[in-house]
Parts: structure tokens; sequence; C-alpha cells
């Protein structure tokens, strides 16, 4: 890496490539006052709190967008540059509301840091409040017009609601209140904002506390919301976003052991981005009807859909766990092993699913066990197993930064993956070709240069087209094919009648498109697939699958930084509790059930027999509790 030695303040210091004078001078140690720079943004320079003198120059320069060059001598500390740090500030504050808006505002911070004293300017006259979002307060009184939201919202999310309007106002869309516009409440424009302009819109302490008192779950709801809490300090615990699969790493903000806020953390998935649900979706946690103690049911209670707190009693954990257990081996010795089941969860650890399983597999004899991946990319993980000999996704999302041309089908990732869908739109702002393929027109289709609304349950006739214009066409990686795949021949000749011509009227998708499609991802230096469960959850979806990896290994694009297969995981921990054997026809690591050698492997491990018969689905289960074979699916007391 280059670097660059200048003059800074009377030492010679070193800027390394591509840094700014702001940055280079806070690497050094010499913190000079900025407002409307943040890393991650692109540099706009236009509060001029960060001026520097640069020895030469007429005028004062913003250090933000300010490259320095190989000698030049500059001053962030001189007394003309401190003097108009100081009035950039000092104007600005003087637009402040007389209430504090946010405790930690950053222009209070450097006003304090550069020693202000008394504000000098009247403050003019501001906007009202605007209370109309249910994520966001907007108090646009406290704005400075540092774009630092409108950057974030149109470079980093791209979701393009804010602007600015007559004067240099900020407004959204045209002009609406925040909750009328088409903001989608992800918070990057609250994550950025360094006075408190846009702000939560109000602490979900203030919705309830679980209490748990006797009653049922409506007179909870109605309940009156418990006071804000004020006192203790406030720290700061590392998690990961509780909701889809993207696996967004956030810090939770905890005061008096509740949470107060949230931050995105620079994890390799998100990048410090959040959306609206893990940004600011975490009431449920102190939510009044959230159970915090075991019930017990009381005897002779009625067993209906309208329970009520008041059938059951509080009980301790250890009565709780012991009443369970005792339940569990009444059933199992009555109705034996094949009468229990269990129900895993996705959003549970590791660990915790390897101990669920074990338990199953153990302590109730059987492999009835199972989660939610039956619901979601059960066709995905068969296909991927078979046709790559891995479940799991072979480039994260964030890969797409490498990628020429990104494929997305059957899945509407702005909505129920948000986070990976802001890589997919930086992408194509940096010159990435996307391709949509979706019966429905999604949000991403504007994006898209191609977006394919075939017609429902055509998946396979479309992709096998697409298969076809590559093969006819002559663009297969044959190098490739020869060396890491086989089978080759037998999916050519399945494909052959496939002809775009041919599958036209079938998809609704004329073939000329079809085939510049297939040019497309053939032909790009990288090109990486996206699918979701408008593709797993078909009773062919594990053939749509197959077609997706197909299309890949024909061409090459899989194995290398942008290219590659990514099913888009419904739940944050899907693939882990996958990898863990919670699932009933595999073992820790997918080892198959009916693999003997792989069973007396864990029999050994676990000092148990195993059952050599794969276990009830999801789906299976409940079926076999209709028919009175399932006595239990859970772990409580008897049903």
């Amino acid at each position: 890496m280059s670097t660059v030695r200048f003059n800074l303040d009377g030492r010679e210091v070193e800027a390394r490539e591509g840094e700014s004078i702001l940055q280079a001078a806070a690497r050094h140690g010499v913190d000079i006052p900025h407002l409307c720079y943040k890393d991650g943004l692109r540099a706009d320079g236009n509060c001029r709190a960060c001026v520097v003198e640069i020895a030469g120059e007429r005028t004062l320069a913003p250090s933000c967008c300010r490259a320095p060059k190989a000698g030049m001598q500059m001053q962030a500390q001189s007394a003309r540059a401190v003097a108009a740090q100081k009035m950039v500030l000092e104007l600005l504050a003087s637009e402040m509301p007389a209430e504090a808006v946010r405790a930690d505002s950053e222009l209070d911070a450097w006003a304090r840091k550069m020693n202000l004293g008394a504000l000098r300017f009247p403050r003019r006259a501001q906007p009202e409040a605007d209370a109309s979002h249910p994520a966001i307060a907007v108090r646009l009184d406290a704005c400075i017009q540092c774009t630092r939201c409108l950057r974030a919202c149109r470079e980093i999310q791209v979701n393009d609601v804010i602007g600015y309007a007559g004067r240099g106002a900020i407004v959204f869309d045209f002009n609406d209140p925040m909750g009328k516009s088409s903001c989608v409440g992800c918070g990057e424009c609250v994550a950025v904002c360094p006075t408190g302009a846009l702000l939560p819109a109000q602490p979900p302490l203030e919705k309830g506390v679980a209490t748990q008192s006797p009653g049922d779950f409506a007179a909870a709801e109605k309940s009156p919301p418990a006071p804000l809490l004020q006192r203790g300090e406030e720290r700061s615990v590392d998690s990961l976003c509780p909701y889809c699969g993207v696996g967004c790493q956030v810090t939770y903000r905890v005061r008096d052991n509740a949470i107060v806020g949230v931050d995105g953390r620079d994890g390799p998935a998100n990048h410090g981005r959040l959306c609206v649900k893990g940004r600011f979706g975490y009431d449920y946690v102190r939510h009044a009807q959230r159970l915090t103690r075991p019930l017990i049911r009381k005897p002779g209670s009625a067993k209906s859909v309208d329970n009520t707190l008041a059938d059951f009693r509080e009980a301790s954990w250890e009565e709780a766990l012991d009443f369970a257990a005792e339940g569990l081996k009444r059933i199992l010795a009555r109705d034996g092993k094949q009468a229990l089941a269990g129900f895993g969860s996705a959003k549970g650890w590791n660990e915790e699913a390897y101990l669920f399983q074990k338990l199953v597999r153990t302590g109730f004899g059987s492999n009835n066990v199972d989660h939610c991946t039956r619901l979601c990319h059960a066709s995905s993980v068969a296909a991927l197993l078979e046709g790559i000999g891995s479940g799991a996704v072979s480039n994260p999302v964030a890969d797409v930064e490498h990628a020429d041309v990104i494929v997305v089908i059957g899945a509407n990732p702005t909505v129920n993956h948000p986070v990976a869908a802001t890589w997919m739109k930086n992408a194509v702002e940096r010159g990435a070709t996307l391709i949509v393929m979706d019966p429905r027109e999604t949000e991403l289709a504007r994006h898209a240069k191609y977006a394919l609304q075939f017609r429902p349950d055509s998946d396979v006739a479309l992709l096998n087209a697409i298969a076809n214009a590559i093969v006819s066409e002559g663009l297969i990686d044959e190098r490739f094919i020869a060396e890491r795949t086989e089978g080759f021949e037998a999916f050519r000749a399945n494909v052959l009648a496939a002809t775009p011509e041919a599958m036209a009227p079938v998809c609704g998708i004329d073939a000329e498109t079809i085939r510049a499609v297939a040019c497309t991802y053939a032909k790009a230096r990288a090109a990486m697939i996206f699918w979701g469960m408008g593709v797993s959850q078909h009773t062919h979806g594990t053939d749509n699958v197959r077609c997706l990896i197909a299309l890949a290994l024909m061409t090459g694009q899989i194995g290398r930084p942008g290219t590659g297969l990514h099913p888009l995981r419904g739940q944050n921990n899907v693939q882990g509790a996958s990898d863990a054997g919670l699932i009933p026809m595999m073992l820790p690591d997918y080892g198959r059930v009916g693999d003997a050698a792989v069973r007396s492997r864990f029999e050994q491990l676990w000092g148990a027999a195993l059952d050599p018969q794969p276990g009830l689905t999801v789906v299976e289960i409940l079926d076999a509790a209709c028919r009175g074979e399932i006595t239990l699916a859970g772990t409580g007391a008897e049903l």
C-alpha cells in the first residue's frame, strides 16, 4: 500500500492510499470537528466544521473530502482554522431546540470539546415535529442539513426516500409526512444522524413490561404501560439479530436489564447495516404477554384454544422440569417410543439444537425430531447435498460485491431479507446486472435489467429453457464440466427438447428474452444465484433447485468470489440447526441415521442405542398426531 508524507500541525505524518486528511489526522491522534462526515458514507464536505488551513491556499479546505499530497503543509489547530471550526459549530448549535433532543448528540459533543461557551445567534423559526412514523420520530428543528441521512437512504440502503427541497430542507418522497412516505423503517438515517433530528419513535419499554399476573392474555395486552426506566448505567451486549437468515450482527444497549436500543455491528453479513426488524423489533423481550416463569395447568381446567393464565399455576423450574420429565416417561412406558416427537427451533443456538436432537434420539428413542426447515428449504438442502455435496450456501450474500450478474428467483429480499437486498442494490449501482425471476413484480424488479414474470409453477420449464440456450449457444464451461462434474451428457440430452421457443408458451416469457438472460448469465465473469421459498416450497421444489445447480455447474459459476448458489434462509439459524442434526433423517454433520457406521460412532459417543429408521418430519408428525399415533409433540406435559 502506497503512502504519502505530509506536515500536520508542525509534525511529519503519513497518509495511506485513499485516506482523506480527516482520516489520516484521526489515525495520528488529531481530532478535527466533523458532522457531515461518517465512516461508511461518501464524503460530502458540506458542513465545513472540519476545515483546515493549507499553506499556499487562500481559503480553508474541508478535510473530509480532501486528499493530502506529498509535502503538503497544513494546520488543523491554527488560530484561523479553529476560529472557523468554532464558528460553524456555534451557528449550527444556535439552530438546535432549547430542550435536549438527543443525549448523545455529536454536535453537543463537539461543542463541549471546542469550549464554545454561550451562543450569540438567535434561533430561526423551525418546522414542527413529525410523529407520523411508527418507528422513527422526526425533529427537523434539530436538522443541520448535513445530508448524512440522505446518503444513507440513497447510497447504503438504496431506498430513495429522503431528498432535499426548497432551500435545503429534508423531505420524504414528495414532502410527505414520514409515516405516509415510502419509508420502510430501516433506521439507517437514525443511525447516522448527528443531532437527533431523526430518532427512534419511542423506547419500547413504554409499551409494557412482562408481569405475568393472573388473567387472560387480552387483559395483559390492555394493561397500562410501564414507566420508562431511567436509572442505571447503560452497557453493551453483542449478539445476532433474531429474525431472518441474513445473519446480521448487532449490539444491544441494555439498561436495568432491559434493551433500550440496537446498533448494527461490523459483521460479515451486514457491516453495520440493519433493517426495521433488527433495529426496532425488540419490544417483545419485555412484552406484557411474555411468560417469565414456568406454568403448570391446574387440575380440572379445560384444555382448549382459549387458554388463560387463570387455567395455570406458577411453578419453580425444578418442579416444572420434573413434571415434564414424568409426563414424557409415562407416555414412553405406555405407548412406546414412536408416540413421542420433538420440534426444535431455528432461532436457537447450535448447542441447543444439538442437545435437543440428542434428547429426542437418546431419551425418547426415536428420530422423530425436526424444525422449520421442512417448511422452508428442505428441498434446497436435498438438492444441494445431491448436487454439490453440501447443504449450505456456497458464498455469502456480501459476495455480490464481486459479481457481474446477480440472479434472484422466487424471493422478495427487500421484504424478507432487507439487508441482503441492500447489497444487491449496491451492486447494481456499481454496474452489476440484476436478473429477477418471479411471477410477481417485486420491489427489487425496478433495479433489474431483466424482470421475468413467468407463469406460476413453470419454474422448471423456464430454467431448462435457459440451460438449453446455454448449450445451444456453446456457452458451457467445458473444462470445468470435465474436471469437476459428472452426468453432464445425460443432462444435456434431457434439456435438448426444452428450447426457448418450445418453453415460451409454457412459462410466458418470450424466447428472445430467455436467450438474452442465458447469455448474460453464462458470459459473466462472475455470476451468483439467490433463491427463496418461492422456489423451494413446491411439489417440484427439489427439481427447481437441481436446475439452478445445473446452471451454475455447466457454466463454471461456482467456487469463486462473486459466484455460487445461495438459498435465502427464513430464520437466523436454519442452517446451524440442520448442521447440528435437528432433522429426522440425519445425525449431526449430515450422517444418515440408516448408515450403520455413522450410527455406531454416535452410539459410542452418547452411550445409547439409536433407532436405525428415519424419523417423521414436521408435517408427518402432525398427521400422525391427528391419527392418534403421536401422543406428544414438544417437551411439555401430556396434551
